[in-house]
């Protein structure tokens, strides 16, 4: 599993919820009054847990249908959000002849795994569904061994990965499909200039072009980016640092037009290592 399916439609979502509810009732014998599932996953990690009440009133544990496990998979997945994520514990409810009852775990909560998944359940976790740094929440960040956020932090992106053994840029992400690439690019540039600059650099991946790459910076408030990026992502069709790109779809890919003077003295600092002067 590399990419979430989907979007699903809240139609489709509504579908596989009733296909989930057919295929649990075929496996319970007539006169059940309840039927309740609690779902949990975190990367490949899976935890399912079916209690069925019984025509005597007597909730008892069931072991759910593998089909049954399949569909909450792929409602899971097909209700990812760039950006955002998708859940990672819900509670569906049956009884007959009334409407299903969905309930999912929010976000700032940890799933009540039965067994504590692995570090590299929550890891694949964020790399199946990725999420901007500012919707990662403290417990998932420590799970899958992530380095808190300080608060007040602007971030940075990598241009490119790193560099071969020629010296050239490598780049080790997916390519985004032209029509999201163009919002990118929109974001990019509408957000407010921070550090101007009448020069322009070298083009890292045309060393002929000795004075092409825009050498100003610009931010949202949350991020502090070089011109670099959106000239690389428009001649090259090099994508941004992935963390970015998560963050921008985040926004629904609307800049803001103005960033407060605090944010811009903060992103100021993370471009020059410089702390921010404050006043008393």
């Amino acid at each position: 599993m590399t990419q979430p399916p989907g979007p699903l439609r809240p139609d489709q979502q509504q579908e596989i919820v009733r296909q989930l509810g057919a295929v649990l009732t075929s496996q319970v014998p007539p006169g059940w009054r309840q039927l309740r599932v609690e779902y949990r996953a975190a990367g490949r990690h899976v935890e399912a847990d079916l209690l069925v009440t019984g025509p005597d009133g007597v909730p008892r544990p069931g072991q759910p249908h593998p089909e049954a496990l399949r569909l909450l998979g792929v409602l899971r997945s097909g209700m990812y959000q760039p950006g955002f994520g998708t859940w990672l514990g819900a509670i569906f409810v049956f009884e007959p002849g009334q409407a299903p009852d969905v309930d999912f775990v929010r976000p700032d909560l940890e799933p009540p795994f039965r067994q504590q998944p692995p570090p590299i359940g929550f890891q694949d976790e964020l790399r199946f569904f990725p999420r901007a740094e500012e919707n990662i929440p403290a417990w998932l960040r420590n799970r899958a061994g992530l380095p808190p956020v300080p608060d007040g932090e602007v971030r940075t992106p990598r241009i490119y990965d790193g560099l071969d053994a020629s010296g050239k840029p490598l780049v080790r992400r997916q390519p985004l499909i032209p029509a999201e690439a163009e919002r990118v690019l929109a974001y990019l540039d509408a957000a407010p200039v921070i550090l101007a600059s009448r020069s322009n650099g070298p083009d890292a991946f045309a060393p002929d072009r000795t004075d092409a790459v825009p050498m100003n910076f610009r931010t949202d408030g949350a991020w502090a980016w070089p011109g670099a990026v959106a000239y690389y992502l428009r001649e090259h069709g090099v994508p941004p640092d992935p963390d970015l790109v998560a963050h921008i779809r985040s926004r629904r890919f609307t800049a803001p037009a103005e960033v407060p003077e605090p944010a811009k003295d903060l992103a100021l600092a993370a471009i020059t290592g410089e702390r921010p002067q404050t006043t008393v």
